[in-house]
């Protein structure tokens, strides 16, 4: 079964964006640059809320901006092609390789677990994260931490009274000192 994935790049004091709404300290450098590029070749389906879809729009067109580097140009060509689905209740059109959530958050993660398709389930947002956490649908939190303390914002992990236990994959430190940590949700095996 495909696993869901939620991944974003975060403040240490956890939020994805400030109080004001910026996120300029999430910039990635030449190496996370890289990181993001290697991780979405493992995304089958990108699942993004209204604001993350107009932040990425973009990149829907970012190929035709001859300023762009190699690096800016490869994930463009990754990013295009993805197929992406957009949950808002604002929005009667979506551009590129998108389609607006025909169904609920779980009636959608089901369709995309049990149909064809390969690679990960990837959840952009945190409002949208907060719902697949509240339903137990989150298989892997990957958080890209940066040293920067905003004080408050949106904050990446929900804030439910709700334990999740966490087993840790991966870490890796980059020499901008950003920190990635990859945990998997410990599921208990059911008898």
């Amino acid at each position: 079964m495909r696993s869901v994935t939620y991944s974003m790049n975060v403040s240490l004091d956890g939020y994805i964006v400030g109080p004001d709404g910026d996120f300029d300290w999430t910039g990635p450098d030449a190496e996370v640059f890289r990181f993001w590029i290697d991780e979405i070749r493992e995304v089958g389906v990108h699942l993004l809320g209204r604001r993350l879809y107009e932040t990425m729009l973009y990149w829907e067109t970012a190929d035709q901006d001859r300023s762009l580097d190699d690096a800016e140009r490869e994930w463009a060509a990754l990013w295009n092609p993805l197929p992406k689905v957009v949950f808002s209740t604002t929005l009667s059109t979506v551009q590129g390789n998108a389609r607006l959530a025909s169904g609920s958050l779980v009636e959608e993660i089901e369709r995309l677990r049990t149909g064809p398709g390969q690679g990960d389930i990837a959840i952009g947002g945190a409002r949208l994260a907060a719902e697949a956490a509240a339903s137990d649908l989150i298989d892997e939190y990957r958080a890209v931490v940066h040293p920067v303390l905003v004080g408050g914002g949106i904050p990446f992990f929900p804030r439910r009274e709700r334990r999740v236990d966490l087993e840790l994959v991966e870490t890796r430190t980059f020499g901008s000192q950003v920190v990635y940590l990859r945990h998997r949700v410990a599921r208990r095996a059911s008898s």
